[in-house]
């Protein structure tokens, strides 16, 4: 699957998440910046990605990632069936405790790890 997705830019500060921090068991996940800038954390690594680079969370790994600038970032999301139902399904819900989320990313092979930092 792939999803061609944009964020706003960001004020300074802590990052903004885009994502909260999983490890998929089964999938994969990529990323293809067009435009801008996405930061990525992808297990005890951070990364930085520009426009015409690409990054890879293979599973296991948890990860997220943010616009760190203050300009709009446009990019690619290269996601298994399996992730994108995992990315619509919070939306669906209207139970936002963590013991529901933790459930819910349990159903799509998944695990919400604590934090990034």
């Amino acid at each position: 699957m792939l999803a061609e997705w944009a964020a706003p830019g960001a004020p300074a500060g802590p990052p903004r998440f885009i994502a909260p921090f999983p490890a998929h068991h089964t999938n994969d996940e990529a990323w293809y910046v067009l435009e801008g800038t996405l930061a990525f954390q992808l297990g005890d690594q951070q990364v930085q990605a520009s426009a015409g680079t690409a990054v890879f969370a293979p599973r296991g790994v948890p990860h997220t990632y943010w616009n760190p600038s203050p300009t709009t970032v446009r990019y690619l999301l290269i996601m298994t069936p399996t992730i994108q139902q995992l990315i619509n399904a919070p939306h669906i819900s209207t139970e936002r405790d963590l013991v529901a989320l933790q459930a819910l990313y349990q159903r799509y092979n998944s695990a919400l790890v604590s934090s990034p930092f």
